[in-house]
């Protein structure tokens, strides 16, 4: 049951991002004025409130270019592809090259404002009308706001909030870009109305609950250094008892292991809703699967893809001897075809190696639209893993360490990638940070997160091309400096 992301006509007026209100003119963006009314016909019912929240759910599919631009921008891939003109600004960022001019990045902007001011709207009016539950509703709206705010932050840094409700036409030239603590105040109050109203179990899969808001109430903190407030929380999402690592690794990325018993939070995608490439956007399926599949590919258990994001060898030899994770996490596409018979072509920076996590595999029913675009997979967006980790990284950086439990908690993660506790590490204090770090990598690999890592704990240099002071955020879309008429200044060094 993956409804929660299904679109609906639903009759509200959305400022989709800062660039719709000045003319951008993106369909999928301009399509939503079609269902302009305002809030006096609206918010008049329970059924308004939850047709609002659906909308506002609906832009986490679009966070298809955050993971998959993520991480293309880190050490872990290269961004690959046909050629080196293959989707130029996915090309761009993999060589840190990118500049204001970006379509992704601009995408990117837009989709998460997009989603910000669907969940505004909401948090407006949610005095209007009374009914039983409602809180429920406003804190799963006060989460979205703080997770599109959260990504918005992570890759531009100062942004402009509006804590109040939505942007409207005007307020780029008016509302400054906030510093980022502001920002990270703001993300917090939400999340923390969210962990005061929700429960433990959704009221429908794919909703939001209590541990989701804890976990990422729990990052926020991680990323600004705040480890003792990040280890209490995450904390609070490991010992409640809703969650547990799923024992066979394998299965987390198939179909039967969506929304499983390691899963805190979750996008929902479908197959029942196509697109094209003139609207990405517009897709029910996650469309990063399709751009990571093998190019050419014909074979069993996987259907062919455009080759983008392949890992490196370096990536690869992170994982240790017998680490039962590598060969769920990539696919060697050589040695796969010598077992299977499989045949492939390759495209541009082939590595031999595919992110086997979210390459699209064979369905038994054919989909709407496009199939390289209608990839039903979920993204795991938060794991109790990535939890797990979390917690140990927050317990050994805190003021006050306790390496104990960093140990526990990291430890719970590697006999699940063993099968036992023969790895169990042993070290303590800095020694035991750069351990956590090597275990996130390979733990979340092609899940989007390694970038921001690098860049929150101050590695950004490990990355080729990266510049200390200016690739730590990336460029404001020069559309939207534009629109602010001054009032917006460009990120440092772009």
């Amino acid at each position: 049951m993956k409804n929660i992301n299904k679109k609906i006509s639903i009759t509200i007026i959305i400022i989709a991002s800062l660039c719709i209100v000045n003319g951008c003119s993106d369909d999928y963006l301009d399509n939503t004025k079609v269902y302009a009314e305002d809030s006096e016909s609206f918010f008049n019912s329970e059924a308004d409130y939850y047709n609002a929240l659906v909308a506002a759910y609906d832009p986490l599919q679009s966070t298809f270019i955050n993971v998959l631009m993520g991480e293309i921008a880190s050490n872990n891939t290269l961004c690959g592809g046909e050629s080196a003109t293959d989707v130029q600004g996915y090309q761009q960022v993999d060589d840190m090259i990118h500049t204001p001019v970006n379509t992704q990045l601009q995408n990117l902007w837009s989709f998460m404002f997009g989603g910000v001011n669907r969940a505004a709207y909401i948090i407006e009016f949610e005095d209007k009308t009374d009914f039983a539950g409602k809180e429920v509703i406003i804190g799963e709206a006060r989460f979205l706001r703080a997770y599109y705010n959260f990504e918005l932050v992570k890759w531009f840094g100062a942004i402009p909030i509006k804590p109040e409700g939505r942007f409207v036409v005007g307020d780029e030239q008016t509302i400054p870009r906030s510093p980022v603590a502001d920002v990270y105040a703001l993300i917090e109050q939400d999340l923390e109305y969210a962990v005061a109203n929700l429960s433990y179990n959704a009221p429908q899969i794919g909703r939001v609950t209590k541990g989701a808001a804890e976990a990422l109430l729990g990052k926020v903190y991680l990323y600004q250094d705040k480890f003792t407030e990040s280890a209490t929380i995450l904390e609070s999402v490991i010992t409640n008892g809703s969650y547990s690592l799923e024992s066979d690794y394998n299965k987390i990325f198939e179909s039967q292991g969506e929304n499983g018993t390691g899963a805190v939070f979750e996008v929902q995608y479908t197959d029942v809703e196509g697109a094209g490439f003139g609207c990405l956007q517009c897709s029910e399926g996650n469309v990063a699967v399709g751009f990571q599949g093998v190019r050419g590919y014909d074979g069993d258990l996987f259907t062919s893809g455009f080759s983008f994001n392949v890992p490196t060898q370096e990536m690869v030899d992170q994982f240790e001897t017998g680490d039962n994770r590598k060969g769920v996490a990539i696919l060697d596409i050589e040695a796969w075809a010598t077992d299977t018979g499989a045949s492939y072509t390759t495209g541009y920076e082939h590595t031999g190696f595919f992110n086997r996590k979210y390459i699209p595999r064979k369905r038994s029913t054919e989909a709407a639209g496009d199939l390289n675009l209608t990839n039903p997979n979920n993204y795991r967006a938060i794991r109790y893993a990535d939890v797990l980790l979390m917690a140990a990284e927050a317990f050994n950086r805190s003021s006050s360490p306790d390496d104990a439990k960093a140990k526990m908690y990291l430890n719970k993660v590697r006999e699940r990638a063993f099968g036992n506790a023969d790895n169990n590490i042993t070290t303590t204090g800095t020694n035991l940070t750069a351990v956590i770090y090597k275990e996130r990598r390979v733990e979340l690999v092609g899940e989007g997160h390694h970038f921001f890592d690098l860049v929150r704990t101050g590695r950004g240099a490990n990355i080729s091309g990266f510049t200390t002071g200016k690739h730590e955020v990336f460029p404001i879309p020069l559309e939207e400096i534009q629109f602010s008429q001054g009032n917006w200044s460009q990120n440092q060094n772009y």
